[in-house]
C-alpha cells in the first residue's frame, strides 16, 4: 500500500519539538496500521496527519456522528479530512440508548467512550488495522478521565501521550502544518455540560447546542453553557465577559436564549475553565 511522503516538522520547528515529532512518527510506524479517533479537535486532528504522512492509506480516520457532539464539530472534522486528503469514514454511536449514560454518573464518559470503542473495533476489524489510537497527549494525565477506562479495555494507544506531547506542542505542530483548527478553544461533549445525575436527554443536549450557538454567532471565543434546567449558566472567558456585559450584546444574548428555552441566563462570574464539571466531585467521592 501507498505511505506518502510528507513531513509532519518544517525547517521552523525547535530541536526539541522535532525530535517528539519524530518519536510520534516511530511510534506510529510501529503499529504497522491504525484507526484514529478522530473528533476534529486539534489533538486527533494532528494525530490523523501524522498518522497518514507515516503510514498513507494504512491509517484510517473515523469520526462518530453522535448525538452528544454538535453538528460544528462534525463539519470541521469533514472539512479538515477534505483539505488534508487522508482516508476518512463517519459511523453512528447511539450512548443515548445506554441507561447508564442517560443516568449520568460521575463515570459518564465511560460509557461513551465504551460504545465508541466498540464501534471502532469493528471497523478496524473489517478494515484489517491493527492498532486504535486516539488524540490524548501528556497534559491529559492529571484530570478526572474515566473514558480512559474505557480505552485501556478496548486496547487502545494514545501516541501523542506516549510521545510526551503537550497541548500547547501539538497546537504548534498544527499551525506549522497549516491545520486551520490549531488555535481552537479545548472542546468537549454537549452531555459533558449537564451536571452528574441529572438525565442526559437529546432534548437538554439539542438545547445546549442551540444556545452554545448563540455565542458563537455573537461573535464569542472561548465559552460553555452549563445546563441547570430551567437555567443556562454561561461560562465565558474572563477576557470576555465585559463584552458580554454590554447592554446591547447582553439583551441580544439573553432574548435569544430564553427563546430556546431556557427562562433564566446567569454568567458563572469565575468565568470559564476547564474541568469545572468534576468541581463537584472533590465534595464527595466518585462512586
Amino acid at each position: 500500500m501507498k505511505t506518502t511522503t510528507r513531513t509532519t516538522t518544517t525547517p521552523t520547528t525547535s530541536s526539541a519539538l522535532a525530535v517528539k515529532a519524530d518519536r510520534l512518527r516511530r511510534i506510529l510506524t510501529d503499529c504497522q496500521s491504525v484507526l484514529v479517533a478522530f473528533s476534529g479537535g486539534v489533538d486527533s486532528a494532528y494525530l490523523a496527519i501524522a498518522a497518514s504522512a507515516a503510514l498513507g492509506d494504512r491509517a484510517l480516520a473515523v469520526t462518530a456522528d453522535s448525538p452528544s457532539y454538535p453538528d460544528t464539530h462534525r463539519q470541521l472534522a469533514l472539512r479538515i479530512a477534505r483539505d488534508f486528503k487522508f482516508p476518512h469514514a463517519v459511523i453512528h454511536t447511539a450512548e443515548l440508548d445506554r441507561p447508564e449514560y442517560r443516568a449520568n454518573p460521575a463515570n459518564r464518559c465511560y460509557y461513551c467512550k465504551d460504545e465508541l470503542y466498540g464501534g471502532l473495533h469493528e471497523v478496524a476489524r473489517e478494515r484489517g488495522l491493527a492498532v486504535i489510537v486516539d488524540g490524548n497527549n501528556a497534559d491529559d494525565r492529571g484530570d478526572y478521565r474515566p473514558g480512559r477506562q474505557a480505552a485501556r479495555e478496548h486496547g487502545v494507544r494514545s501516541p501523542l501521550d506516549e510521545a510526551d506531547l503537550t497541548k500547547d506542542e501539538i497546537r504548534e505542530l498544527s499551525r506549522l502544518e497549516g491545520l486551520e483548527s490549531w488555535d481552537e478553544p479545548a472542546s468537549a461533549c454537549l452531555s459533558s455540560r449537564i451536571p452528574y445525575g441529572l438525565e442526559v436527554t437529546d432534548a437538554a443536549l439539542r438545547q445546549i447546542e442551540r444556545a452554545e450557538q448563540v455565542l458563537r454567532e455573537l461573535g464569542f471565543r472561548i465559552y460553555r453553557v452549563r445546563h441547570h434546567d430551567t437555567v443556562a449558566r454561561l461560562e465565558i472567558a474572563r477576557s470576555e465577559m465585559a463584552r458580554a456585559l454590554d447592554p446591547d450584546v447582553n439583551e441580544r444574548l439573553v432574548s435569544a436564549i430564553k427563546a430556546i428555552g431556557y427562562q433564566y441566563v446567569s454568567l458563572d462570574l469565575q468565568g470559564y475553565r476547564l474541568g469545572s464539571l468534576n468541581e463537584a466531585l472533590r465534595l464527595r467521592p466518585v462512586s
